[in-house]
């Protein structure tokens, strides 16, 4: 058990936040770690009752900024407020109305599923007259309810992630902070993770989910936030993003005899947006591509827009 988990000081009254007040606020928030800036000026707010996907590449500053959410570490510059509370100053108070799902696995394999469960309902303060209904619905939740006296260390590496994701939920947090919650894991098991937050999403809570997942964002999110280089490049809806910055159409062209730097100059210079694909030129809202700019041209593929698009436009990066 690390310090890492949430509830483990939680004071004995919490204050409910005022009506309308953000589950996260952050304002020109800054950490560095020596000559190297990690978050550089972040300034992000998190309406109650959303799921919001904090995308960007490795490095992006989004770890970072969920240890400072949790008060592991100290922001060097800006403020941070959850749910109305100031951190650190009131981290005790957040950390009560929160759930934490950290990167890693730090389950106790010698444990089973409900010793678990019951041992962090205890750490949470929840009521003893609700831990068993609590147990029952993370179970429900997680999908376990027949693996309960079965032991942590035989469970599946979905399994297992899927009881790390309720264990924070025991309490009903109104915030939930999830950190790459499905990094490492084939993509069938994401696929049943993403359902553990379909439901958080269904009871309402707020839940920010770091990821460099670009599927995974666009799936879940009710809004993402583009981090690069430690700070917001851009949020909004998934739909919204693909509609605004990739269009409706994307075409991939092959450069022929012009070469790939003329052919993707050429197709700029009438203030097209293109990225690299291999040996390839996409172009961005090729719906609005002109004919006479498409004579001569060959088309390798042609799909619609999506979120990826949006994010190395504007990042320059590859989120994978």
């Amino acid at each position: 058990m690390t310090s890492s988990e949430p509830g483990l000081h939680t004071p004995d009254r919490v204050a409910p936040p005022a009506a309308g007040v953000p589950a996260l606020d952050l304002r020109g928030v800054v950490k560095r770690f020596g000559s190297f800036t990690a978050v550089a000026g972040l300034d992000l707010e998190v309406p109650q009752g959303v799921v919001m996907g904090l995308l960007g590449p490795n490095g992006a500053g989004k770890s970072t900024t969920m240890k400072m959410l949790t008060a592991q570490s100290l922001a060097d510059e800006g403020e941070i407020r959850i749910l109305g509370h100031e951190i650190p100053a009131e981290s005790k108070w957040a950390r009560a109305r929160m759930g934490v799902v950290p990167q890693h696995d730090n389950l106790d394999e010698e444990l089973t599923v409900e010793q678990n469960l019951r041992m962090f309902s205890f750490l949470y303060r929840v009521p003893r007259a609700r831990r068993r209904e609590a147990i029952g619905r993370a179970l429900r939740i997680a999908q376990l309810t027949d693996r309960g006296d079965a032991l942590v260390e035989d469970l599946s590496g979905g399994m297992r992630r899927r009881l790390l994701i309720v264990r924070a939920l025991l309490h009903r947090p109104e915030l939930v902070l999830m950190d790459e919650p499905t990094v490492g894991l084939d993509p069938q098991v994401r696929q049943d993770l993403w359902g553990v937050i379909d439901a958080l999403r269904q009871e309402g809570a707020t839940v920010l989910m770091s990821t460099h997942y670009i599927e995974e964002a666009e799936r879940l999110s009710d809004e993402v936030a583009l981090m690069a280089a430690g700070r917001i490049v851009e949020r909004g809806a998934p739909a919204d993003l693909v509609a605004r910055y990739a269009g409706t159409t994307v075409e991939e062209y092959l450069p022929d005899g012009e070469g790939i730097d003329a052919l993707e100059a050429r197709i700029r210079s009438h203030g097209f947006t293109t990225r690299r694909t291999g040996t390839t030129v996409s172009v961005l809202r090729a719906e609005s591509l002109p004919q006479s700019l498409k004579d001569g041209l060959t088309v390798s593929l042609r799909r619609a827009g999506n979120l990826e698009d949006v994010f190395v436009t504007l990042t320059g990066e590859s989120a994978e």
